[in-house]
């Protein structure tokens, strides 16, 4: 299956998801055949999860609209991203869902350019903490972590959290273990 058909499957069954909870849709969508341990397809998932979560708690957004371009954003993206350019896809695409929100491009003098940056850097300044190797699964719960305290925050919605144990590790190879703030 090529990414492409990965990430139309996520787009046509993420918009079931009624939770106000990212890393809950993140949960249901990511247990499906279509999304690798690993893999470019997080690129996608990880900021429909939060475009989801944002408009079933009220945000005012045109969700199809939306995940067409997060879809078209997050295909551009290279795998192994993280390993090769020093940036983490999962981090990247929800700054994507937060550019999409805001209408922000690279000539946006409002603050949204700001502070999308701001977002992405702690984001990733968390990761760089971590440490590799790479897990996609990892990576999105700690992108989530600040996507939903930046979301409640800035845009008048308040989005749900909850950071279980990883239900994934024994899926991975390269699971670091008791280094994950995730592992159970």
């Amino acid at each position: 299956m090529t990414i492409s058909e990965r990430a139309s499957l996520i787009i046509k069954n993420i918009v079931n998801e009624t939770s106000k909870n990212p890393v809950q849709i993140f949960r249901n969508i990511a247990g499906n055949p279509y999304v690798s341990i690993h893999g470019p397809e997080h690129h996608i998932l990880d900021g429909a999860c939060l475009l989801t979560a944002y408009k079933n708690a009220g945000g005012n957004i045109d969700i199809d609209d939306a995940l067409v371009k997060l879809m078209s954003e997050g295909l551009r993206m290279p795998g192994a991203m993280c390993g090769l350019w020093g940036v983490c896809g999962a981090v990247t695409s929800i700054g994507a869902a937060l550019a999409i929100i805001d209408g922000t491009g690279p000539l946006s003098a409002d603050g949204t350019w700001g502070n999308h940056m701001q977002f992405t850097s702690a984001a990733i300044s968390e990761l760089g903490k971590v440490n590799g190797p790479r897990c996609c699964k990892r990576d999105a719960m700690i992108a989530f972590r600040h996507a939903v305290e930046y979301v409640n925050k800035h845009y008048g919605v308040h989005l749900e959290q909850d950071f279980c144990k990883c239900e994934f590790s024994g899926l991975n190879a390269q699971c670091i273990k008791e280094r994950c703030p995730f592992y159970m």
